[in-house]
């Protein structure tokens, strides 16, 4: 079978994208969720925010989903990243997860990653 050369997006909290990441690197694919900041219609750009921390989404690509401010959703795409560090997602799905307990998600990411971190290691022994 033929790969499509699509990676599945590696979910991630927004505060884990920082310049320094190993998540934080140009053409990732990444599933990020947050609340809607902000919509401009024009550009197609959101901004969700999860915590302190934001990112620009360009949802140019995405048909039938209507933005609120306030609410949650969910984002697929790929990472572009500008020469100054100011990233955006190119999104290629989006869905409202309104109702969403983040803080239950974010805890749900971490014991993912201690599992996957144990298969790594067990793999290597």
């Amino acid at each position: 079978m033929a790969s499509s050369g699509l990676k599945p997006g590696m979910p991630i909290v927004l505060r884990d994208l920082e310049p320094s990441s190993e998540m934080f690197k140009q053409g990732a694919s990444l599933r990020v969720t947050g609340n809607l900041q902000s919509y401009d219609v024009d550009s197609a750009i959101a901004v969700i925010q999860d915590g302190s921390v934001s990112l620009k989404v360009d949802t140019q690509h995405l048909r039938d989903i209507s933005f609120r401010t306030n609410l949650t959703y969910q984002f697929i795409g790929e990472l572009l990243i500008h020469p100054d560090n100011d990233a955006i997602l190119q999104a290629r799905i989006g869905r409202n997860t309104d109702g969403l307990d983040l803080n239950l998600y974010q805890q749900s990411l971490l014991i993912l990653r201690q599992h996957e971190a144990k298969l790594r290691s067990s793999r290597r022994a």
